[in-house]
């Protein structure tokens, strides 16, 4: 079995969690916004009860070969790396999945064998949480119960996720069309794009033994990023967007999701 298929579980008390959904933090950036990332960071670590997915593009990692300009770099991809082990050192214990991206990848393209997400999450003692392409996360909440009730358990589905588009339904269509394929996901995270936006398509599941016929929502949450507009964006005439981060509320007691921007 793939490693990327070993479901990574956590269990947590009966009491509500947050979990914060990041990606495409291109650190070392020339358009990296520093101010709201290094805000976010500060904020979250106040947070009780708040939980962290680290969906790749961490660093902008630019290499020769890559459309991103060596020469318009913050700092060197070394120095990108650092910094970000020493920004997320205090949230070393909220992290709870992370997955690499296509400027991650650009090290291990053929001619090399380098993950700086992976690099990151070892010096963070985190590698049990890191998968290379796609996290299946399940969380569950609160002690086994002896007369055979279920607590709350919750499926995530994270990847950083591919493919372009100018416009934001296309980018839509293709990662619900992508969360069909999911059965049993409850939230699939992703980001690339850097349009945040959160959608909530439903399945339809028969079951043949009970001879029932239900409906099966689940969340679909695109990430933010954190660049200022400028740079290949603008170059290319893509439309600019804003830095929404989300928040994905599940609640303890019962089996119930949130998403606010």
């Amino acid at each position: 079995m793939l490693p990327d298929f070993k479901l990574i579980k956590h269990k947590f008390p009966n009491n509500d969690i947050e979990i914060w959904p990041i990606s495409d933090v291109h650190l070392g950036a020339a358009e990296h916004n520093a101010e709201a990332w290094g805000a976010f960071c500060r904020e979250l670590e106040q947070r009780e009860n708040a939980y962290l997915i680290l969906g790749g593009d961490l660093i902008n990692n630019a290499t020769r070969s890559s459309v991103s300009n060596i020469f318009e770099e913050t700092m060197r991809p070394r120095e990108q790396k650092k910094r970000m082990v020493e920004m997320l050192a205090p949230l070393r214990s909220k992290v709870i999945a992370a997955v690499s991206g296509n400027h991650e990848r650009r090290s291990g393209a053929k001619d090399a064998d380098d993950d700086p997400t992976y690099d990151i999450l070892c010096k963070l003692d985190l590698e049990t949480v890191y998968r290379e392409n796609m996290a299946f996360v399940k969380l569950h909440f609160g002690p086994e119960q002896i007369d055979g009730t279920r607590n709350p358990t919750y499926i995530l589905v994270v990847t950083h996720g591919a493919g372009g588009g100018i416009l934001t339904g296309g980018v839509v269509n293709r990662a619900e069309r992508f969360g069909y394929v999911l059965d049993g996901a409850d939230v699939l995270i992703l980001g690339h794009s850097h349009k945040p936006f959160v959608t909530q398509p439903t399945k339809i599941k028969i079951n043949a033994q009970r001879d029932t016929i239900s409906f099966k929502p689940f969340k679909v949450v695109s990430t933010t990023s954190w660049m200022d507009y400028g740079g290949y964006a603008m170059q290319k005439m893509l439309p600019p967007t804003s830095i929404a981060p989300q928040i994905i509320k599940l609640y303890g007691n019962k089996k119930k999701i949130e998403v606010t921007m």
